[in-house]
C-alpha cells in the first residue's frame, strides 16, 4: 500500500515528492521516460528559459551559476536529476502509467504499462502536457502533402535550410523557433491577433525580478485573463526587429490548407514546404478516464484540488492557482496548497495509510 503515488518526475512531481514528505507521507514517483527530468530533455535543442537563473530555481534548491544567466534545456535537465537525488524516495523510471480506476478500500489502484496494479490512497497527477500537444483541425489538414507539425517534434533548423515555413502561434516557443528557422529559411508567423511584446528588461532587472516582488506570480488566472489579456512574448528586442526588419514577418492566420498550399485569409493560396504549429497542448490526464473525472479531456478540479475524488489533486496545469502555476519557480506554492489538502483526508483514514 502506497501512502501517495506520484505520476510524472517533472518539477511538479518532484516538487510533489518533497511536500509529500514534508507532511509525514511517503511517496512513491512512478515516471515514463528513462529518469526522472520530465519532457525537458524533449524539447527543441535552443530552447533557452525566459527567466534567468535567479528565478528559475526550485524551492530550496537553487538554480546554480550566474544569477543573470538564463539557463539552457540541458542545465534545466541536470538540475532536475541532481533535484532528484536529493529525495529519499522511490522514483520508479520506465513506468507509464494507463489507467487510474477507484478502490473501495485502498483509495485508488493504478496500473502501469509494466503490469503492476499499485494500490494508493492518494494520488498526485503531474503529467503535465508535452505529450499531448494541441493542432487545430483546419479544413483540408488531413490532405496537405508538405510537413506539418507540432513543435514537440521540432529539434533544431537543419533540416529546413531554405523552406517556406509558417509557424503558427504568438507565444513564447512560436517566436523563438521562427527567429531561429529564419536565419536559413523563409518564414511567416500566422496568428490570429498581433504579437504582444513584453520587455525582457525594465529598469536594470529581468521582468520575473519584477513578477516576484510585485507579487504578480502569485495573481489568480481570473485577473490575469481580464487585465492582460492574450499571450506575451518576452523579448529583449530581437524578436521585435525581426519582425520590423523583415526578417521574418507575421500575417493574420490562414483559413484552410490546400493539398501542397493553404489559403490565406484574404484568399491568396501559396505553397508551402513545412506549417509548424506552436499551439500549446492539453493535460496530458488520459489514464484518470476511468474515473470520470475529466471533462473533454480537463480535470474538474478547484486549484488542483478533484471536485469528484478527495484523494486525487493535480500539478503543474497551466494557471492552475497563478501565473507560475507551472513553472519551476511557481510550483511550489501550488504543491503546498494541494498536498495540505491530499494529507488532511488521508490522514483522516489511518488505516489506510501504511498497508
Amino acid at each position: 500500500m502506497i501512502d501517495v503515488l506520484v505520476i510524472g518526475a517533472g518539477q511538479s512531481g518532484l516538487t510533489a515528492a518533497r511536500t509529500v514528505q514534508k507532511h509525514g507521507l511517503a511517496p512513491v514517483i512512478v515516471e515514463a521516460g528513462p529518469e526522472p527530468t520530465g519532457s525537458w530533455s524533449h524539447y527543441y535543442d535552443s530552447l533557452t528559459l525566459f527567466s534567468p537563473a535567479e528565478h528559475s530555481g526550485m524551492a530550496g534548491f537553487a538554480f546554480p551559476g550566474s544569477p543573470d544567466h538564463y539557463p539552457h534545456r540541458d542545465e534545466v535537465v541536470d538540475y532536475l536529476r541532481r533535484y532528484a537525488a536529493t529525495l529519499d524516495a522511490d522514483i520508479r523510471t520506465g513506468t507509464p502509467v494507463t489507467a487510474v480506476e477507484p478502490h473501495p478500500d485502498t483509495g485508488f489502484v493504478v496500473h502501469t504499462a509494466t503490469g503492476e496494479a499499485l494500490h494508493t490512497a492518494g494520488i498526485v497527477a503531474a503529467t503535465g502536457s508535452f505529450t499531448n500537444p494541441h493542432i487545430p483541425d483546419l479544413p483540408g489538414r488531413d490532405e496537405f502533402s508538405g510537413a506539418l507539425l507540432h513543435v514537440t517534434d521540432y529539434r533544431n533548423p537543419k533540416p529546413y535550410v531554405g523552406q517556406r515555413i509558417i509557424v503558427v502561434g504568438a507565444g513564447n516557443s512560436a517566436i523563438q523557433v521562427a527567429y531561429e528557422l529564419a536565419e536559413s529559411a523563409i518564414v511567416t508567423l500566422a496568428t490570429h491577433h498581433p504579437v504582444n511584446f513584453l520587455p525582457q528588461r525594465r529598469n536594470g532587472h529581468d521582468l520575473h525580478h519584477w513578477l516576484v516582488h510585485t507579487g504578480f506570480d502569485r495573481l489568480p488566472p481570473e485577473w490575469l485573463i481580464r487585465y492582460v489579456g492574450g499571450t506575451l512574448v518576452m523579448d529583449t528586442g530581437d524578436y521585435r526587429h525581426a519582425l520590423e526588419s523583415g526578417r521574418m514577418d507575421r500575417r493574420p492566420m490562414f483559413t484552410r490548407f490546400d493539398t501542397e498550399a493553404i489559403v490565406w485569409a484574404d484568399g491568396t493560396r501559396e505553397r508551402v514546404d513545412t506549417v509548424l504549429f506552436a499551439t500549446g497542448y492539453r493535460p496530458a490526464l488520459d489514464y484518470l478516464t476511468p474515473l470520470g473525472t475529466l471533462d473533454n479531456g480537463f480535470p474538474l478540479h478547484t486549484g488542483g484540488i478533484s471536485v469528484t475524488h478527495p484523494g486525487l489533486v493535480y500539478l503543474g496545469l497551466e494557471f492552475q492557482r497563478s501565473f507560475s502555476s507551472n513553472t519551476l519557480r511557481g510550483v511550489h506554492r501550488d504543491a503546498d496548497h494541494v498536498i495540505g489538502a491530499l494529507a488532511a483526508h488521508i490522514q483522516k483514514a489511518p488505516a489506510m495509510v501504511g498497508l
